[in-house]
């Protein structure tokens, strides 16, 4: 098929194959002919990092109940709970998820000139069903599609078997459509819910002042999950909203207490721990660098340190006269709001549990601001320490390509962009399953990569 149509009828085709509803409420992008060619050893590297990152992933969860547990220094769990209601803390502590991680990884990879650096890893994230969707389209134009054109789908029905309740909160309803998209394709039993909707709310009345709650009892006894979709139990429920939105979820404490009780499976599971940025500052911790040795292995190890990006995490706490922070030799952050320019190149993050630390906010590029707003940036990240901690990272600009696509006109272009690529890997039969990539193709002068409207959204695809 692919050999008879020309860019503009592959374009054409796959315009129409988006759904009537589309895929992103009230958003679009460009549309390439074909998919992002990677060599089939690049491949063979996505898979490999599939599995260090669930070996990572294990490993964090560890060291907070470890820290908890007072196997390992208290300030580590002190830093994961900062600005966590203290019934979501317990919650996450509860033996009934000890070993529970998020069954779906994303990492979000910057193809650099020496490779990839990985930017952030996500525990919820948005894109499956687009993917999927961008899989199957791409696929039916001949293209070979990392994962295959059902392989996203499969995944998704891999890890929540029988159907699943997909619960949607208000703050992500941009993704609603395509987890509408992914239900329909998983088949009978996967239904997307509003989060929000009081109709999925128990008798134990509203959340309310979650932030304010002292222990799990103050959740009320076990209730009715309402109108949630009947099946033999354990029913899974697949929550596709930030747990810093909990507050706005009606159902949440029923949610809480079917998870304790085992009569609902959810995942990502109740960890906000495991959600946050500031792991990847852990990572590069020296107190703490023989437990990753232990728990990745050296070699795991070092094929990280390769890829993620020196960070650190902006702890006000003044540090002895003889010490300085490492790498930026300096000893305190008040001489960071003096870097120059080029000394900037450097990001700035809330690590996580806020409603700005999704979606490209609460992220600042260092080199775009000028020195007075870099300074108050800093300012306002150590202020925020107590509740909101931020993390400080190296920037690693992306590396510049070529790829097909139709402009707003109508006519057929090249861009010059940097790659934002994200596998999407699924834990299940105790493995990590590379099902699809997604391409963020953004244009050449964009130094954050993400979403946008003039930016080409692809699957990516075995070369040659």
């Amino acid at each position: 098929m692919d050999a008879v149509l020309t860019e503009l009828e592959r374009v054409a085709a796959v315009e129409r194959a988006v759904p009537e509803e589309g895929l992103f409420a009230e958003k679009d992008w460009l549309i390439s002919p074909t998919a992002l060619p990677l060599t089939g050893k690049f491949v063979k590297e996505l898979e490999a990092l599939g599995y260090r990152l669930l070996l990572f992933v294990r490993a964090c969860n560890l060291l907070y109940q470890q820290s908890v547990r007072g196997k390992q220094p208290a300030w580590i769990a002190d830093y994961l709970d900062r600005g966590k209601p203290e019934a979501l803390r317990e919650l996450a502590r509860a033996r009934e998820f000890r070993d529970d991680l998020p069954l779906v990884l994303r990492p979000d990879l910057v193809l650099t000139e020496n490779g990839y650096t990985v930017a952030e890893l996500d525990n919820v994230p948005g894109g499956i069903g687009l993917t999927a969707w961008l899989n199957q389209t791409y696929a039916a134009l001949g293209e070979d599609v990392i994962g295959g054109a059902a392989g996203m789908v499969d995944g998704f029905r891999s890890i929540l078997p029988g159907g699943a309740d997909i619960l949607v909160s208000e703050e992500a309803a941009t993704y609603r459509p395509e987890m509408q998209w992914l239900a329909r394709q998983a088949g009978d039993g996967y239904v997307v819910r509003d989060a929000s909707d009081r109709s999925l709310e128990s008798p134990l009345g509203s959340l309310g002042s979650l932030g304010s709650l002292g222990s799990l009892g103050s959740l009320g006894s076990l209730g009715s999950l309402g109108s949630f979709e009947t099946r033999p139990s354990p029913r899974n429920v697949y929550r596709f909203f930030e747990l810093f939105d909990l507050p706005n979820i009606p159902c949440a404490p029923e949610l809480m207490k079917r998870a304790l009780d085992g009569s609902v499976r959810v995942t990502p599971p109740f960890k906000p721990y495991l959600e946050e940025k500031m792991w990847f500052a852990l990572f590069w911790l020296r107190p703490l660098r023989e437990y990753w040795r232990r728990e990745l292995t050296e070699r795991h190890f070092l094929k990280l340190q390769e890829v993620i990006p020196y960070t650190w995490l902006l702890d006000p706490a003044p540090l002895p006269q003889h010490a300085v922070i490492p790498l930026l030799e300096i000893h305190e952050w008040e001489e960071l709001k003096h870097f120059s320019q080029k000394q900037r190149e450097l990001i700035l993050k809330i690590s996580g549990f806020s409603e700005t630390a999704w979606g490209s906010r609460g992220v600042e590029l260092g080199t775009d601001l000028p020195q007075g707003a870099w300074a108050e940036a800093i300012r306002r990240a150590l202020e925020e320490f107590g509740t909101h901690p931020h993390i400080l990272q190296k920037f690693h600009k992306g590396r510049l390509l070529d790829h097909p696509y139709r402009d707003r006109d109508g006519q057929m272009k090249t861009m010059q962009g940097r790659v934002r690529l994200c596998p999407y890997y699924f834990m299940f039969d105790g493995k990590t399953h590379l099902r699809g990539t997604l391409a963020t193709i953004c244009p050449a002068d964009k130094k954050l990569l993400h979403g946008m409207k003039d930016a080409i959204l692809a699957p990516g695809r075995v070369e040659g």
